[in-house]
């Protein structure tokens, strides 16, 4: 799945400080392998170069995509 900026998601990395917690994209980059990888702000911070895999809509976010279609 693929994320925009302003999107509210959840990170999954055991290795970050924020893991569990939710947050908004704020950057979209593609590497050279043409991959997104995003910058998540979260009340405390941020985290940078996450890849989609490791980010889930939050729950009210997958709610609003359904009542736009």
């Amino acid at each position: 799945m693929s994320f925009e900026e302003d999107d509210e998601v959840v990170l999954h990395d055991k290795h970050s400080e924020f893991d569990g917690e939710t947050g908004t994209v704020t950057q979209v980059v593609e590497t050279m392998f043409g991959e997104p990888n995003y910058t998540v702000s979260f009340e405390d911070g941020q985290e940078a170069g996450v890849p989609a895999d490791n980010l889930e809509a939050a729950e009210g976010d997958a709610d609003d995509e359904a009542d736009e279609e």
